[in-house]
């Protein structure tokens, strides 16, 4: 079994869609102990490119032209 990448900081990034510790979208979390090996696997590759987003600044948000 895989462990898991939770580092016990729990809190969503409400504008990424993430958790602030791990980098895991809720349903990956929810889901983590009933996921293969394999796709515990492409949720652990999808993390490093996660984790350079959020330290990049969120998109803007949308604004209505004048």
């Amino acid at each position: 079994m895989i462990k898991s990448p939770c580092v016990d900081v729990c809190q969503m990034n409400p504008e990424r869609g993430v958790c602030s510790g791990c980098y895991r979208t809720l349903d990956e979390i929810a889901r983590w102990a009933e996921m293969s090996d394999a796709e515990r696997e492409r949720v652990l590759a999808a993390l490093p490119r996660r984790r350079e987003a959020a330290a990049s600044p969120p998109p803007a948000a949308t604004r209505a032209c004048r």
